[in-house]
């Protein structure tokens, strides 16, 4: 997938949401529309109140068994067109693990009449996205562009169902672009391999049992007769839906629709199935592997879980909620909270077409050893198997989950997502809804029952993920690749199988216009002054009953003490951690029995308290918002339980690149100034509750900060929303400190390169890094379409050298942060260790570029436009439009200058890019940080540069600027 991780990967960690879950009974090929035409209204269930607006959606299908599904909305600026084919990492063929995701990367390439990346400029420069991502049981493509833009977005899934370009050009770069994914966020990651592994010891004979990533060795005996035998086997009508939500007239899109997806044949072949059954486990087993790298040991249990089409799968995901969904859940409440053996906890929950697999998994606390941690997690899983839950559980899991479909709801995008896995994986578009009713049948004898039938001892797998300095002598386990797993072949005669090539320009068919646009509406908001300063903003947005608020204060990081950094991280975190009158597990099990969603932390220039919760729920879910921001108690008890949280995530966080070069990177820029300030292991440490207490009295008051209150709520009842919970809040006799001066960035005359040293790492990452603008500068909106040129998103400079054209990283980047004083423009990239020279290269080339040649003009338009359609999406959500809200208030910018945005970036000249560009883009400020294995590309490294250090990762010292 593009910029995604697996989403085998994704969904380890999480619980599977409602809108993300389906079934169908296995091997069932896709139901026809039934009835044609019909709009589908089931009844909403309901408990307690709560409901869920049904789906509402049309069905047609096309004679070569193409199913359209419609669901229209007048309200959005946007159109959301995706396509599930029902194939996916199960079907990669014998010897070839990881080939289904590899395809799938292919599929953005050629076809007769496009040549590669055109569905990037179809959608990504007209302001929308595109990606893409490979599940077990099937393959999902997905847009989300301008409404004007539908047309032309069909046409070119047409084009990739019907004609897709397989040659050398295509796909040796993007092979390799899938093995810099595989070493990103697999064999670069400390936990990376721990996915693998729990993949590997769950399956002996089914395909499910071969990681979806693949391996470096059978993707390079991919050949591309194989792609082009794929395509053929399963890219077709009959193996699809096409799913269509936004804004978009009926009519017209079945003309469109019939005119594209009509004219492709359905071969006369039936479509190669998984027919193997995974045979029952009879035994325990337990394996134990050291890797490098690891900070900390990571233990798990998996078990065989029960099919989609099992008529226990709701009560399995309200078990899977019990277990660990929240902060009041039940393994966080006893691992991480009460014993303290463990960081982490998350299960793998995957709903597949056939038996799979259910794992929970717990990273241990620093000092804890394997066997405790074992002890521990199977001792829950005992008194989950032996016991009923509590009727409380049960009603906390279901709002809880009631509560997420209802979130992903909120968008065109979402809605098409949920409604496509209902068809794929239930085979019946209305299974969602239909699957809402029974998890408000389960009872706590029903999650006894699944817990005692998937949690059997014999069936069990126990895998210990331990660090290699844990192994002294000691054996360990292999895991490989069972060579039992039986793959499903592909047999199709050669002259069955299409070859396509890429028209002359010449006769190349064009995509269609654009249509008229569609403007986005952005809602008005009032606002009013509590009188004890605090101000108050109400953005209304009728419609699904939610409500969203962010009360942002006006002191971040930046107000830290030089020797106390991450004081204003730790003041938010605690501040959820316990009040006067509420235990952290009582705001815990408050907040998650209301199906609300309560955060905070601190950026920069501000730290932030978020709110979500039902409209219904709203005043007793800011009642608990009000109790943590005015009276937390920091406790000690709670002050010593976070910070032993911190330093293990801190830990972990310096055995990952991406981290140690972003911290490096926010040292050498900034030094001793305070944006430049790094929470380390000593300044947790040296944190103490009076300087919590003190930081929390003298900046979070009433007339320090802004609430913003979006969603489906009037103003007035917004306000008074606001003056029930924050009226009391007193305001201090003393006037508010200011926060401190702007920071200003290095002045660096010569470049320097530093190199930070992980042995043995799989990946390394690369960030090059200048001097950029405050949020008020003249220059930023010219700044941030410069930047957006150089590297905001897969068309842009950075990706289409680095990744598209060699294949050196799954992804290059660049941001420019908006900050109060000066911020920073960043490069970054993730690629193999022997091209960290070669990246580095081709960044400061971009950079030279920039400010050398003029950008054409319509590279700048196709940049502005993505930053453009990145704002209108960013506002569709409540939560989305509440923090866009309260940061310009933060930065004392007019709130009206929202509906700004838009013009703001398109009046930007070119002229006045090619000025930006010159004066903040200049490659001979930049500075350098490389994070990897140094002994791959030192001597590379020091070819091109004399300016270069390098730092061993046990040495390096973030509380110096000098970082040594």
């Amino acid at each position: 997938m593009r910029f995604r991780q697996l989403a085998v990967l994704a969904a380890l960690g999480a619980s599977l949401t409602l809108g993300a879950c389906g079934t169908q009974s296995g091997g069932a090929e896709l139901a026809a529309c039934t009835p044609p035409e019909t709009p589908y209204h089931p009844s909403a269930p309901a408990s307690d109140g709560l409901s869920v607006p049904p789906l509402q959606f049309t069905c047609k299908q096309l004679p070569n068994g193409l199913r359209i599904y419609a669901m229209p909305d007048k309200d959005t600026a946007s159109v959301s067109v995706q396509v599930w084919y029902k194939v996916g990492s199960k079907d990669d063929p014998p010897g070839r693990s990881g080939f289904a995701h590899l395809f799938e990367h292919l599929m953005f390439k050629s076809t007769t009449n496009m040549p590669p990346e055109t569905m990037d400029r179809l959608t990504e420069d007209a302001g929308g996205f595109n990606n893409a991502s490979t599940w077990d049981d099937f393959t999902n493509y997905y847009e989300v562009v301008p409404a004007n833009n539908l047309q032309r977005v069909l046409w070119a899934e047409a084009e990739r169902m019907g004609s897709l370009v397989v040659d050398e050009a295509n796909f040796v770069p993007e092979r390799e672009v899938v093995k810099n994914e595989l070493r990103q966020n697999y064999l670069g990651s400390p936990y990376g391999r721990l996915f693998l592994y729990l993949t590997r010891t769950a399956f002996s004979v089914h395909p499910y049992g071969r990681p979806g990533i693949g391996s470096e060795e059978q993707l390079d005996a991919s050949s591309i007769q194989d792609v082009r035998e794929f395509h053929a086997a399963y890219y077709r009508p009959d193996n699809a839906v096409l799913v269509v939500s936004g804004n978009f007239n009926q009519t017209q899109l079945d003309k469109w629709v019939s005119q594209y997806f009509g004219p492709i044949k359905t071969p006369d072949r039936s479509i190669p199935r998984v027919a193997v059954r995974e045979p029952a486990r009879t035994q325990a087993e337990d394996f134990i592997v050291y890797e490098p790298n690891v900070p900390l040991p990571a233990v798990a249990v998996t078990w065989p879980a029960p099919a989609a089409d099992d008529p226990d799968i709701a009560a399995w995901m309200v078990l899977d909620a019990i277990l660990t969904e929240g902060q009041s859940s039940r393994l966080y409440q006893s691992l991480v909270y009460d014993q303290r053996i463990a960081a982490q906890v998350f299960s793998s929950f995957e709903v597949r077409e056939q038996p799979g697999s259910y794992s929970l998994i717990a990273i241990l606390s620093d000092g804890q050893s394997p066997q405790d941690g074992v002890a521990a997690l199977k001792a829950e899983i005992e008194k989950v198997r032996s016991g009923l839950p509590t009727a409380a559980e049960i009603d906390e899991a279901k709002t809880e989950l009631m509560v997420e479909t209802i979130s992903n709801r909120e968008t065109a995008d979402g809605r098409a997502d949920e409604l496509a896995r209902s068809v794929i994986l239930f085979g019946d578009p209305g299974a969602s809804d239909k699957l809402l009713a029974k998890l408000q049948a389960v009872t706590p004898e029903d999650v006894q029952k699944i817990a005692a039938r998937i949690m059997d001892d014999d069936q069990s797998v126990t895998l210990r993920y331990l660090p290699e300095s844990m192994q002294n002598g000691a054996s360990e386990d292999e895991i490989e690749d069972a060579p039992t797993i039986q793959a499903t072949a592909i047999s199709i005669p050669t002259d069955q199988i299409p070859v396509y090539s890429l028209a002359p320009e010449a006769t190349r068919i064009q995509p269609p216009e654009a249509g008229p646009a569609v403007s986005a509406v952005i809602p008005g908001s009032e606002e009013k002054t509590l009188d004890n300063g605090l101000r108050v903003v109400v953005a209304s947005r009728p419609g699904l009953p939610l409500v969203s608020a962010s009360l942002r204060i006006y002191a971040g990081d930046a107000v830290d003490p030089a020797d106390k950094s991450g004081l204003a991280s730790m003041t938010a975190d605690l501040a959820t951690r316990g009040t006067m009158t509420r235990s952290a597990s009582d705001i815990a099990q408050q907040i998650e029995s209301l199906g609300a969603q309560l955060g905070a932390g601190s950026g920069d220039d501000a730290s932030n308290v978020s709110i979500s919760s039902l409209s219904s729920k709203a005043s007793e879910a800011f009642a608990i918002m009000a109790d943590v921001v005015i009276n937390p108690a920091f406790a000690q008890g709670e002050l010593d339980r976070a910070r032993s949280e911190q330093l293990d995530n801190l830990k972990v966080s310096m055995r990952q690149p991406p981290s140690v070069a972003s911290m490096v990177m926010t040292r050498v820029l900034y030094g001793d100034a305070p944006y430049g300030q790094i929470a380390t292991m000593r300044s947790i440490s040296a944190l103490d509750r009076a300087s919590i207490v003190n930081f929390h009295d003298t900046w979070w008051r009433p007339d320090n900060a802004v609430l913003v209150i979006t969603g489906n709520v009037t103003p007035d009842q917004g306000f008074d929303l606001a003056e029930t919970a924050f009226g009391g809040w007193v305001k201090p006799g003393a006037a508010a400190p200011d926060t401190r001066a702007p920071d200003k960035a290095s002045d660096l005359s010569q470049a320097q390169v530093t190199v930070v040293d992980i042995p043995q790492i799989g990946q390394a990452t690369v960030t090059v890094g200048l001097p950029g603008p405050s949020r008020s500068d003249a220059d930023y909106f010219p700044v941030l379409v410069v930047n957006n040129v150089l590297g905001g998103g897969y068309s842009a400079r950075l990706n289409s050298e680095i990744r598209i054209k060699r294949g050196l990283s799954y992804g290059a980047r660049s941001g420019l942060p908006a900050r109060k004083g000066r911020s920073t423009l960043v490069a970054s990239a993730q690629t193999g260790n022997d091209n960290v020279a070669e990246v580095i290269s081709l960044i400061r080339s971009e950079l030279s570029r920039l400010g050398a040649e003029p950008i054409p003009n319509n590279e700048i338009d196709a940049r502005k436009a993505v930053l453009i359609g990145s704002f209108g999406r960013s506002v569709e959500t409540n939560a989305g439009l509440a923090g866009q809200l309260s940061a310009l208030a933060q930065f004392s910018i007019p709130l009206d200058k929202l509906a700004n945005y838009s013009s703001d970036i398109g009046s930007v000249t070119p002229e006045q890019a090619m000025e930006a560009a010159r004066a903040w883009f200049d490659p001979s400020k930049a500075l350098v940080v490389a994070v990897g294995d140094a002994g791959t590309f030192w001597v590379d490294v020091t070819k091109s540069d004399d300016d270069v250090r390098r730092i061993e990762i046990d040495k390096l010292n973030l509380d110096s600027a000098k970082l040594e």
